[in-house]
C-alpha cells in the first residue's frame, strides 16, 4: 500500500464520525475549510441539511444490493471530501448506504481533502482537486483498483453544457445541479460505481 494512502487511512473518519465532526464545527460557526469564511460555513450548513434529508430518504436499488452482496473481494472506499462541497453532500449518503448494504464487503473511510494534499494530487480530475473523490482499494492487497468522482456523468454533462452556454458556474448552475441530484435519486451514482467494481 502506498504511504500516502496508508497515512490517509490512519487519519480517516467513519461516516458517522465525519457527520459528527461537521455538525460540531457548525455549532462553532465553522466548516472543514482550512480558511474559515462565512461562505464556506453557509455552504456547510446547506450541506448538513441535505445530508440529514438524504440519510433518511435515499434508497439503494434492489439491483445494486444484489451486486454488492455478490462482490468477490473486500474493499476500502477512501473518500476525499469537505463539508462545504455540494456534490459531496449529495453523494456521501449514497456511498454510505451502499457500504452498509454490502454486508461488510465495503469499509468506507473519509478524509478531508485539504488535510491530505499528497493523496489528492494523485487523484486529480482534469488537473483539478475536484471532490468528492472515491478511491476503491482492494482490502487484501492494498492496491487501488479504481477511482470515481467528483460527480456522475449526467451531472458532469449538465455543468459542462451550462459553462459552455454562460461561460461561468453561478448560483443558477448550482441550483440546477442540486435539482439534477434530486431527480436522479442516486441511481446514476450507484450504477457508475458498480460498473467500476
Amino acid at each position: 500500500m502506498k504511504t500516502y494512502i496508508a497515512k490517509a487511512l490512519f487519519n480517516s473518519y467513519s461516516y458517522l464520525e465525519y457527520r459528527k465532526l461537521t455538525a460540531d464545527l457548525l455549532k462553532e460557526g465553522k466548516s472543514t475549510a482550512t480558511v474559515q469564511t462565512e461562505e464556506m460555513t453557509h455552504y456547510s450548513e446547506l450541506n448538513e441539511s441535505r445530508m440529514r434529508r438524504l440519510d433518511k430518504t435515499i434508497k439503494i436499488s434492489d439491483e445494486t444490493i444484489v451486486k454488492l452482496n455478490s462482490l468477490n473481494h473486500y474493499y476500502i472506499w477512501l473518500v476525499l471530501t469537505e463539508s462545504w462541497c455540494g456534490d459531496a453532500a449529495q453523494i456521501l449518503p449514497i456511498l454510505n448506504k451502499m457500504a452498509v448494504a454490502s454486508n461488510g464487503k465495503i469499509d468506507m473511510k473519509l478524509v478531508l481533502r485539504d488535510e491530505h494534499e499528497e493523496l489528492m494530487n494523485h487523484f486529480l480530475t482534469n488537473k483539478g482537486k475536484a471532490i468528492p473523490k472515491l478511491i476503491c482499494i482492494d482490502k487484501a492487497t492494498g492496491s487501488v483498483v479504481a477511482d470515481w468522482g467528483p460527480r456522475p456523468q449526467g451531472a458532469v454533462n449538465l455543468i459542462k453544457e451550462y459553462k459552455e452556454q454562460f461561460g461561468t458556474i453561478d448560483e443558477t448552475a448550482k441550483a440546477d445541479l442540486q435539482l439534477w441530484y434530486l431527480h436522479d435519486k442516486g441511481i446514476s451514482i450507484q450504477n457508475e460505481i458498480m460498473e467500476l467494481i
